[in-house]
């Protein structure tokens, strides 16, 4: 297989990626908690979450992709610093709605799934919800109960970080989590042995408000903790060791070092997780993105403002997912122009300029296709491989059709459903034809027959077009796809 480089923040090194069981990889995503809509930072992960299931892809790797839902036990305490303080977010949004905690999950997972498509994000494999994985969580505090990692006080069962360590495990690695004593921003749980120690199962103290999502346990009446669901799912549908979890660089602090502590302990298999991939803060304007600011914009307010949701796709690529992005309303602009000009390029195929087999045999195309390769395999550097697409188009020594024809197969990793219609901006309706790379792949075959006056295959090859729903025209020296 080539050799594919990432950087592991683990090591905090970037290392070449070698999977566990090759060609297999397998891949965990933390993905939203379903109180809200997702913000264009919350999309910028998800972004790189595809990104690297379509490198790993690109390079002939057969993933497995697992992301999250998050439904239950993301407490309000994890915005100072404490996620086993405050209360649900769900329960939080279901007060604000008034809607139950069930219908406001629903309400933005399929927002969430609505977007996913919207984003062109490959589907992942499995999309787990945590409430549907409660037996699975329960069993998983059970292993670390029994290794004698955990203790009860008032309000939940705990994971005693202290004794993690006297075991011979390191906690915080991917932070410097394993500094903090105490320090955050909120008040010490008294009941806690050590402010680091985390909340695996929490229940309802006597007076404490309940809500509508509970459930019986083993101590008591009452939910899953924040951190507990990622390794009890991950662990159920990729293994108690894996390759790859992704995630916001905001979970590096407190989020993921649970999940690699409670994992470890239970399984006792290290590391729980061989490379970690965390995507930088999304700026606004040059400050933070908050809904205080009113500028945690989402999906809904960039269509609003007349942009297409690759428009912001594109955008993303402008910077490597390891370096923070300033968002403006100009920089979306400006990605929307490039954009839109790129589909313009890959959605006409020209006749007379096929792709030209002497092209290929004097190298200039596996040249190009192998630097694309070398670019998105150097710790996904999509500047680099979006800058040698446009060096690409305005190289006159490569035909139009050959261009065409890589950029369309480059597309694999970018995502941006290149060769079919512009998007239409606010108050237009596009009428140009929606144009699939498979349409597209049997309009080449088709002028490639012709050119060497094959035109009964020619024409049948173009019945499989027509079937498709597409309709050829052929012009003076292009050709044209119309939908019909």
């Amino acid at each position: 297989m080539p050799k594919l480089y990432l950087y592991n923040s683990l090591s905090r090194k970037v290392e070449r990626f070698k999977s566990i069981n090759p060609p297999n990889a397998s891949m965990y995503t933390c993905g939203p908690t379903t109180y809200d809509y997702p913000t264009i930072g919350n999309w910028r992960t998800y972004v790189l979450s595809d990104l690297v299931n379509r490198v790993l892809q690109f390079n002939g790797y057969k993933t497995k992709s697992v992301m999250n839902l998050t439904d239950v036990g993301h407490l309000s305490g994890d915005n100072l610093g404490d996620s086993s303080v405050g209360e649900d977010r769900l329960e939080k949004a279901s007060r604000k709605e008034k809607l139950s905690m069930w219908d406001v999950s629903k309400k933005y997972s399929d927002d969430f799934l609505g977007g996913l498509k919207k984003m062109n994000i490959l589907s992942p494999d499995v999309l787990p919800k945590a409430t549907d994985h409660i037996k699975e969580q329960i069993e998983l505090i059970k292993k670390i109960e029994n290794k004698g990692l955990t203790y009860k006080t008032d309000d939940g069962i705990y994971f005693d970080v202290a004794e993690y360590g006297r075991r011979g495990f390191k906690y915080g690695e991917l932070s410097t989590l394993d500094q903090l004593m105490g320090e955050g921003r909120v008040a010490i749980n008294p009941s806690k042995r050590d402010p680091r120690d985390f909340a695996l199962w929490k229940f309802f103290a006597t007076g404490q408000r309940r809500h509508d999502m509970e459930w019986q346990s083993p101590w008591g009446e009452g939910f899953p903790g924040w951190h507990i669901e990622c390794s009890a799912m991950s662990a159920k549908y990729l293994g108690e060791q894996f390759d790859i979890h992704i995630g916001g660089e905001d979970l590096r602090s407190t989020h993921h070092p649970n999940e690699i502590a409670q994992s470890e302990a239970a399984f006792g298999k290290r590391p729980f997780v061989r490379f970690w991939i965390h995507g930088a803060f999304l700026l606004v304007d040059g400050g933070r993105m908050g809904k205080s600011l009113g500028n945690a914009y989402t999906l809904q307010d960039i269509e609003k403002k007349g942009f297409d949701p690759m428009d912001l796709r594109y955008f993303y690529f402008a910077s490597h997912y390891r370096n923070p992005l300033n968002f403006t309303w100009e920089a979306l602009a400006a990605a929307r122009t490039s954009y839109r000009r790129l589909v313009s390029i890959t959605r006409i195929i020209p006749i007379r300029d096929n792709p030209d087999p002497g092209q290929s045999r004097s190298g200039i195309i596996p040249k190009y296709d192998g630097s694309f390769l070398d670019n998105v395999n150097d710790d996904l550097n999509m500047p680099k491989a979006l800058a040698l697409v446009w060096k690409l188009i305005r190289d006159k020594g490569v035909s139009q059709a050959s261009k065409v024809s890589l950029i369309l197969k480059w597309d694999g990793v970018l995502g941006l459903r290149l060769g079919k219609s512009l998007p239409a901006q606010a108050g237009e309706t596009s009428t140009k034809p929606q144009i699939p790379n498979d349409v597209s792949i049997l309009v080449h075959k088709r002028e490639g027959l012709r050119r060497q006056e094959k035109f009964d295959e020619a024409d049948k090859v173009r019945g499989e077009i027509e079937r498709l729903g597409f309709e050829v025209r052929d012009g003076e020296g292009k050709t044209e796809i119309i939908e019909r």
